[in-house]
């Protein structure tokens, strides 16, 4: 299945001031299948796993000096490792810190090496180094399979090439919007990680693919314990579960246990934070680019890992999902919403970690909340979620009377349509709009 990754891969590539490659993101995304796609593309490649290969690991505790270290993989490997012909890949990279320290020195001593890393639990490593080869090392943030990325992986490159806002605020074709609206509703139930979407295409074993994520949730938890925390499992899995259930609101840690401390649930959506099994939406105040510079550190949403992973933590059954009507089947768990903040991170940056903003007004008199602030250009777009085809705007109008804003999405089940200085956009479109569209 080809990952929209696999065009920043290949860029990273063929970029003439090339840094050596960190790439970053939660386990069981598809890191390590899209770097060997790379690999296919070189000459030789040599990939070592430090979780599997541990022997490997006693050639960077002698020494951090590349010339050193490709002479001996080369060997260990029987592979040449040769600049410019060899892509060397250090996968689970964090079982070994000294690997991550040498990553500094094949930037200044062969950097026309090709050389990528990644790992599951990268960021407790790096937490715990004290330098980290600023300058030298480039990040490259990883997420999910989009929905973009499950369409062209069911139906076909042609298909997924569809997916975009149409010029001068016209309608996509009715029978194609039918069709990425029940799309959207397989997606919402297995989500985006890659071996249950290859099970899916495979097989279309709805049934299977549940089972899959109840595994792959069975491995997250097993992951719990490598946390280095004393910080109960059953706390950590407790608060993931919690993230799911009050997905769409302010994140409450009294919603979690009502009773004793917060502190060890605190410390545990952090870790899940670092593991990126959960992100965060800021609230902030929105009056000015950079949209970050006004939040509310204590003022929260929290968004699950994914669509497939968020149905089986709310424990939704199968056959509701598959026969409600659509209207009634997104409204359950803010799954529109849920979608929506994954499209967008997915869709930012990808040499930094996502970053969300919502807004949120609370008066005595009135309350107002925009689901996602966006910047487009200079321009802050306020962004609401309907789960239906209709719904009020309101606070979208709050928003952009006090804010002067030029326009703002609403995201709905509904094909593409404006109403003076609102603009509708399909909910299977949400990564769009962080690209911007017409105002």
């Amino acid at each position: 299945m080809e990952r929209l990754i696999s065009l920043k891969l290949r860029q990273w590539c063929d970029s003439k001031d090339r840094k050596v490659l960190l790439v970053r993101g939660a386990r069981q995304i598809g890191k390590t299948f899209s770097i060997r796609q790379l690999g296919i593309s070189f000459k030789y490649f040599i990939e070592v796993n430090f979780d599997f290969d541990v022997a490997v690991r006693q050639f960077f505790n002698a020494t951090l000096d590349p010339l050193v270290l490709c002479e001996k993989l080369s060997g260990y490997y029987s592979i040449p490792c040769i600049p410019g012909k060899t892509l060397l890949f250090f996968d689970e990279i964090q079982a070994c810190p000294q690997a991550i320290q040498s990553l500094r020195y094949f930037y200044e001593r062969m950097p026309a090496m090709h050389v990528i890393a990644a790992g599951s639990l990268l960021e407790f490593a790096l937490e715990q180094l004290p330098s980290f080869g600023v300058g030298r090392i480039s990040s490259l943030y990883m997420y999910p399979m989009t929905f973009s990325e499950f369409v062209a992986a069911k139906e076909g490159a042609v298909q997924a090439a569809l997916l975009k806002i149409p010029a001068g605020g016209v309608e996509i074709e009715p029978v194609f919007h039918a069709k990425f609206l029940e799309l959207f509703r397989t997606y919402s139930i297995i989500g985006g990680m890659p071996a249950v979407v290859n099970l899916y295409k495979e097989k279309s074993d709805l049934l299977g693919c549940q089972n899959l994520l109840d595994e792959l949730l069975a491995t997250f938890k097993d992951d719990f314990a490598k946390y280095k925390t004393r910080i109960s499992q059953l706390k950590i899995f407790e608060t993931l579960k919690s993230v799911s259930l009050q997905a769409g609101r302010k994140f409450m840690y009294t919603q979690i246990a009502d009773t004793g401390p917060q502190t060890a649930y605190k410390q545990a959506l952090d870790l899940l934070e670092m593991a990126g099994l959960v992100h965060k939406v800021y609230h902030t105040a929105g009056n000015g680019i950079p949209l970050g510079a006004e939040i509310n550190g204590r003022k929260f949403k929290g968004i699950p890992p994914g669509l497939g992973l968020h149905q089986r933590l709310l424990g939704l059954e199968l056959s509701r999902l598959l026969t409600d009507p659509l209207v009634a089947f997104v409204n359950k768990g803010s799954i529109a919403e849920v979608f929506a903040g994954l499209e967008l991170c997915a869709a930012g940056a990808s040499n930094s970690a996502a970053q969300l903003f919502y807004w949120h007004r609370e008066t005595h008199s009135s309350n107002a909340e925009v689901d996602y602030l966006i910047q487009n250009g200079a321009d802050i777009v306020p962004l609401e979620v309907k789960s239906g085809r209709r719904g009020s705007m309101q606070s979208m109008s709050v928003f952009m009377s006090e804010h002067k804003s030029k326009y703002g999405i609403r995201l709905a089940l509904e094909n593409c349509a404006r109403y003076k200085n609102i603009i509708v956009t399909p909910l299977y479109l949400a990564a769009c709009t962080i690209r911007g569209v017409s105002a």
